[in-house]
């Protein structure tokens, strides 16, 4: 098989792809040939070094958390040939890995490979977030970089449990939000301002950031009413609830079930082979990202 890895921390450049062995699968694993994987700022994070503090690689290191592939051998319910998406913690940009073998969903059938390989990791970290946010009808609800991979789920799934959403982005992504059906707001000087002349009563009852900016972290403060149900996925900063995923493969089948009923839409920005690892870090980099980067071997 062939995966990309990186030896040393640094830039994008530091990402090449090898060979190493096929993996095995032993009980409760299934191996599954990959089609397409999904970037997470994460993976940029630990190539970088930025999370060394907190998560050492361990050299050579490989990335990626969500896949979607074909199963290569029976395993549980799944037969040769199936179609499959869902975790693949460390292991997603090759062209072969293993993962629990309940931990994975068939994909369906309209769903594109590009669709499937970018639904598992920062849809379940959106779902996860609007529950613990306690997200429900009539709330509104103010999501930070509402057009990234995760912003644009949750703009979705605060949605469809009855919530308004305003969502910050660059004005290039406000049709695409409203699209969504969310109410876009740019960023900088007078934000706190544009989100109170669109919000009900002129504040926010929830506060999801998936940025970390101090511009989001102060604004947040000043248009929320209850500061307990502000979190951040990104941001460490005090008083802020900081939030993570919590994957299952209930809570994938049920993010399927609303893409299969045509609720949930899944935006692929752009996608790379594995030989352009690099330019596809560069692009998550950027920070300019609508939706998801993917790899497709």
């Amino acid at each position: 098989m062939r995966a990309v890895v990186f030896t040393e921390y640094g830039p994008p450049d530091v990402l090449r792809v090898v060979e190493m062995d096929t993996p095995v699968p032993g009980p409760g694993k299934v191996l599954v040939r990959v089609r397409a994987a999904g970037l997470q700022p994460f993976d940029a994070k630990l190539r970088s070094g930025v999370m060394a503090p907190h998560v050492q690689a361990k050299f050579p290191q490989q990335l990626g958390a969500e896949v979607a592939g074909v199963v290569e051998a029976d395993a549980g319910s799944f037969k040769a040939g199936d179609e499959v998406l869902g975790p693949a913690p460390m292991t997603a940009h090759a062209t072969h890995t293993l993962t629990d073998v309940d931990s994975v969903v068939v994909k369906p059938a309209r769903m594109s490979w590009a669709e499937a390989g970018a639904l598992t990791a920062s849809g379940q970290t959106a779902a996860t977030a609007i529950h613990d946010l306690g997200v429900k009808p009539g709330d509104t609800i103010l999501i930070h970089a509402a057009a990234g991979g995760v912003g644009s789920f949750a703009v979705q799934l605060a949605r469809a449990a009855g919530a308004t959403v305003i969502g910050t982005a660059s004005p290039r992504n406000h049709d695409y939000l409203r699209d969504l059906g969310a109410v876009p707001v740019a960023y900088g000087d007078g934000l706190a301002e544009r989100i109170r002349a669109v919000a009900d009563g002129g504040a926010v009852d929830a506060v999801l950031d998936c940025v970390g900016t101090p511009e989001a972290i102060n604004v947040s403060f000043e248009v929320i009413r209850d500061p307990a149900r502000f979190g951040s996925l990104v941001s460490p900063a005090p008083g802020v609830r900081r939030l993570s995923t919590r994957g299952s493969v209930t809570q994938l089948a049920e993010l399927v079930a609303l893409y299969e009923k045509g609720a949930l839409r899944v935006e692929v920005a752009a996608t790379f082979p594995l030989e352009e690892a690099a330019a596809a870090h560069r692009l998550l980099e950027s920070g300019h990202v609508r939706g998801k980067v993917v790899l497709m071997p």
